[in-house]
């Protein structure tokens, strides 16, 4: 069963001068447990197909199907509420509250959620020791170097047990040791707790690792293709 199904989505954005066409009637299924990277040029639409997605923008026609809900004509406050709990979402810029330390940050999506003290603070000690960062539960991200802050981000998207992550651009600002490390996480949480990932990426270094690769070509699918490692993910 699909998780993802995307039918004839369009996105023009008639804000500007000349109207952009960023998607011309994508199809696309994306199914439980994958590891799938979207890639393509500057400009191909894979920043707004991942922000469709996870319903930070609307597209301008067709329909939107996750875990069998049509999100497409979702309001305002449905789509806050079904991100809140469903949808993790790792930027590249990783959006953390500077106030608030490790453990704050991650427990924030829980408060949202109204879940109890007791069981936010153990979850979230439960994921920053997932991301190895057991050590640093109580630093402000001031105190964190890039690769550390990236990581909270990581078990902050996890924290809501959400259906599936989505990762843009989640290792552009990373040296390849930490982009490695970062990634040998996310594999590690794929294929131990099946959790589905989606990254928007230009890095070669994700595109490797990826089970599936999509690419994007002016706002269009130009190829899909499954890759090795889903076969040895398989194994």
């Amino acid at each position: 069963m699909a998780l993802i199904e995307l039918k004839k989505i369009t996105k023009i954005y008639d804000d500007t001068a000349v109207p952009v066409q960023a998607l011309k009637d994508v199809d696309l299924i994306i199914e439980k447990e994958e590891f799938t990277a979207i890639v393509g040029p500057s400009g191909s639409g894979k920043t707004t197909l991942l922000n469709i997605i996870g319903g930070l923008d609307k597209p301008t026609s067709g329909n939107i199907i996750i875990d069998e809900t049509d999100i497409s004509t979702f309001k305002t406050d449905q789509m806050i509420d079904f991100r809140l709990h469903n949808i993790g979402f790792v930027f590249q810029a990783y959006n953390l509250i500077p106030v608030f330390t490790a453990k704050e940050n991650v427990e924030f999506i829980m408060l949202l959620q109204g879940v109890e003290k007791e069981e936010r603070e153990r979850t979230a000690v439960e994921l920053l020791t997932a991301v190895d960062l057991s050590d640093r539960i109580n630093s402000k991200p001031t105190e964190l170097s890039g690769g550390q802050q990236q990581r909270v981000a990581v078990a902050r998207a996890l924290a809501s047990k959400p259906s599936f992550v989505l990762a843009d651009e989640p290792t552009a600002n990373l040296d390849s040791v930490t982009a490695n490390n970062l990634l040998d996480i996310m594999e590690k949480l794929n294929k131990e707790h099946k959790m589905t990932f989606i990254f928007s990426t230009h890095d070669a270094r994700v595109i490797k690792r990826a089970h599936r690769v999509v690419t994007l070509r002016d706002g269009a699918i130009e190829s899909d293709v499954i890759t090795d490692n889903a076969m040895a993910n398989a194994n």
